[in-house]
């Protein structure tokens, strides 16, 4: 079992079949550097009171949460008040329904956990459902409250394991039709449609996330690491390569740039642009 605590234990049910399950996180907060807000004169860490307009900082225990009803107006709830309410997905996580493993837009996909089962009882059971829907290619839906929320869940099998990702609610996805009326109903040209579709199938691999690096963060680590060499000294960026401005000349002819990346060769140089004349001058009216 992991070294890390479990964010939920309860049930999974599956009509009459209740299994002992945990949850895990599936991502690692730590992976990427985290900064503070330091005062540079003292170096000192900055830190954050909870302030009232005309009071002044507060203590902890007389901070309710408050829902604004109407602007300015709030009604308010004491945490006991919001553990009170019953929900039965606070212990149980009951797969109401099953869709095609392809059949869920991406967009609605939040964040992933691991699902596995609580004991060496609850393993049988487990193993039926993770291969069941394996075998059916189904994804298993229902909906599990969690940290104050009730969440839309999807659940299919990984490994030896299931695993759980959070979806949003139909209400918390945007309409694309306002990003996309703009962009014409026209269909691509089919020669260049062609050439790009063989680039695509040249480019096709299986999927491997180990060979994808955050140069950004591995950029920021270095720039930590000689910082520390230089005990916090400030390091001269004269030497880095000056970052060029995309121009009005940089035009490239669309069906010459696939073929060139088809063919694995260089990048065909940029066609030259005719500067367009001069507007003449308006003509002054005659008084």
């Amino acid at each position: 079992m992991p070294a890390s605590r479990p964010i939920w234990k309860g049930q999974l049910r599956l009509s009459l079949v209740s299994i002992a399950v945990e949850l895990y996180t599936a991502t690692k907060t730590n992976a990427k550097p985290s900064f503070r807000q330091i005062h540079e004169p003292t170096g000192k860490p900055i830190n954050y009171e909870k302030v009232v307009a005309g009071v002044g900082p507060v203590d902890k225990d007389e901070i309710m949460k408050g829902f604004e009803y109407e602007k300015g107006d709030y009604v308010l709830l004491t945490d006991d008040e919001i553990d009170a309410v019953k929900l039965e997905t606070r212990k149980t996580l009951e797969l109401t329904q099953f869709v095609g493993a392809c059949e869920i837009d991406p967009i609605y996909y939040d964040k992933p956990y691991f699902v596995v089962p609580a004991d060496e009882l609850a393993e049988d059971a487990f193993r039926v459902i993770r291969d069941a829907l394996r075998q059916s290619q189904k994804v298993g839906l229902g909906q599990l409250a969690l940290r104050g929320k009730e969440y839309l869940v999807a659940i299919k099998p990984t490994g030896t394991g299931l695993l759980l990702e959070t979806l949003h609610y139909e209400e918390e996805i945007r309409k694309s039709d306002p990003f996309f009326s703009e962009i014409s109903a026209k269909k691509a040209d089919p020669d260049l449609l062609e050439v790009a579709t063989a680039l695509i199938d040249k480019k096709t691999a299986k999927f491997d996330a180990k060979i994808f690096k955050d140069h950004y963060q591995a950029a920021l680590r270095e720039l930590i690491a000689r910082k520390l060499k230089s005990k916090g000294k400030k390091i001269s960026t004269r030497d880095e390569p000056a970052q060029t401005k995309p121009t009005g000349s940089n035009v490239v002819d669309l069906m010459a740039a696939l073929k060139s990346s088809l063919e694995g060769g260089s990048s065909p140089k940029p066609a030259p642009v005719k500067k367009p004349a001069p507007k003449a001058a308006p003509r002054k009216k005659a008084s």
